[in-house]
């Protein structure tokens, strides 16, 4: 079981989002959770770096994305980093 925690940006992030993108990002959480941070079933999932990941929650104009990193520790951790438009994402 993987703990999911959102950074103080993507709470602020989150309350100007499209209830869909959230309700997106929910579910993407919760896969998170029961899965791992690894989510190869995501549209356009891909590894950014060791232990940074990323896909998109929306296709289209504009595009969607979140982006989140792991810790592994005794608790394993992930914090998504970055919830927003694709031009706006910090690849």
């Amino acid at each position: 079981m993987w703990t999911v925690e959102n950074s103080k940006n993507v709470a602020k992030a989150i309350k100007r989002l499209p209830r869909s993108i959230v309700d997106v990002l929910i579910l993407l959480q919760r896969d998170i959770e029961e899965n791992g941070p690894v989510r190869g079933d995501w549209s356009n999932y891909s590894k950014l770096a060791a232990g940074r990941h990323h896909c998109h929650l929306k296709k289209g104009k504009p595009t969607y994305v979140a982006v989140w990193e792991e810790s592994r520790g005794k608790v394993k951790i992930v914090e998504v980093t970055y919830v927003g438009t694709h031009e706006g994402a910090p690849y």
